[in-house]
């Protein structure tokens, strides 16, 4: 394959070009390896889920000028073991801990900038300036600078792990949320469909986290299949109501208002028997809600309105006299459904990022790094910008001992 997309075999090959990609074909070159990476997409699609991304998690012993406060490292490692719920990998954990220190640094020398003017308030997380997007770009601008070849469109749906093309390869090809196997609306690239991963699980690689389970979020069912992004998401709950298919509520809209309100709600309008749900908010409720990407369905009552939802409107006006913010007219409506982020289903790895197979060994030339192996840390928990934190940071250690492997 790699005879066929590049002129010269590379020492190291990286599939997939995203956070994690990026970041260990820089590591690698850094180290003296060549380098060439095969990513799915189009170039003009490139980055796969660090596209859609804002900001990335980042311990740090004091206030610096993307983050204020102080996020040490022992508070950043135990509120992963926490959401892990004692499930996620201690050793990985802990690599990531003293990892992800320098991490800022590394990125901004690597050409990535970080927002520094009328911040968001968060001492855990930084914001990229430009978005994910702009991240992306300074990073492939990097990797070319370096020398790296990139062949796009170039998906790679299976690997012999005793004949790979080249003296090392890394796996940074994602969690496969895309996979026609999800039933849910994808919130990332298209082009993450996990088909890699499962031919090595078959060939005997072992696993983490879980197979049944998966990153949702609320979003609005008038979303793209596949890459609608952040944008897509449903705030706003906390002010108005959410009913089921019937026109009643399922659970208690304010009990959950900080960050992982967004994927509780996921969860539950998943866990329903038709997944799918109605935001339903008052003339008052929908000043106190940030703009949208879809408009709302707006109506004059809530028996009105009960119909152009498709529900009871009895139970619908009792829905509203139960939760008590639903009140004054107009009324205005967005349909909810689950937007899928990632599989929590990864490749197991050891700290140097190699590949685990079930019968106890490694496969000293195989690494993966990212989202492929991010549920060995995570579980099924997720907290905001860390997806990204362990894909730069395994993607420098893969980049490492993949080099050191290629070269040795």
């Amino acid at each position: 394959m790699t005879k066929a997309v590049f002129a010269n075999r590379p020492d190291v090959l990286v599939i997939g070009g995203s956070m994690a990609g990026l970041c260990a074909a820089i590591t690698a070159r850094q180290a003296g390896a060549t380098v060439g990476i095969v990513e799915a997409s189009p170039q003009y699609m490139r980055g796969g889920n660090l596209r859609h991304a804002r900001n990335i998690r980042l311990p740090h012993e004091g206030p610096t000028h993307y983050s204020p406060g102080i996020y040490r490292g022992a508070e950043f490692e135990q509120e992963i073991i926490e959401i892990a719920e004692g499930a996620g990998d201690l050793e990985l954990i802990r690599t990531l801990a003293v990892r992800a220190a320098d991490l800022a640094c590394w990125l901004a020398d690597q050409g990535v900038v970080f927002q520094t003017d009328h911040l968001p308030y968060s001492r855990r997380t930084a914001f990229f300036l430009g978005g994910g997007k702009a991240a992306a770009n300074a990073l492939y601008a990097r990797v070319h600078a370096l020398g790296i070849d990139v062949a796009y469109e170039c998906p790679m749906t299976e690997l012999d792990m005793l004949d790979l093309p080249a003296r090392a390869v890394i796996l940074c090809s994602g969690a496969g949320q895309a996979g026609q196997g999800h039933a849910f609306i994808n919130r990332g690239t298209p082009f993450n469909c996990g088909s890699l991963a499962d031919n090595l699980i078959r060939a005997g690689a072992e696993t983490g986290g879980r197979s049944d389970a998966a990153h949702l979020v609320a979003i609005d069912a008038r979303s793209p299949p596949h890459d609608g992004g952040i944008v897509t998401r449903i705030d706003g709950m906390e002010v108005g109501m959410m009913v089921d298919q019937n026109g009643q509520r399922f659970a208690d809209e304010t009990e959950v208002t900080g960050p992982r309100r967004f994927t509780r709600w996921g969860q539950l309008v998943a866990s329903l028997p038709i997944p799918k749900a109605t935001l339903v908010l008052d003339a008052e409720g929908r000043i106190k809600v940030p703009v949208l990407a879809f408009p709302a369905m707006a109506a004059s009552t809530l028996d009105v309105m009960a119909g152009m939802i498709d529900v009871d409107a009895t139970l619908l006006r009792r829905s509203a006299e139960e939760c008590g913010r639903v009140k004054t007219a107009p009324f205005f409506a967005y349909p909810v459904a689950p937007g899928l982020t990632f599989a929590c289903h990864a490749l197991r790895v050891d700290r140097s990022t190699r590949v685990k197979m079930r019968d106890g060994t490694v496969r000293e030339n195989l690494f993966a790094a990212g989202a492929i192996m991010a549920a060995c840390l995570l579980n099924t928990g997720y907290l905001s910008g860390i997806a990204l934190t362990i894909s730069a940071v395994f993607g420098r250690i893969a980049g490492e001992a993949a080099a050191r492997h290629a070269l040795g």
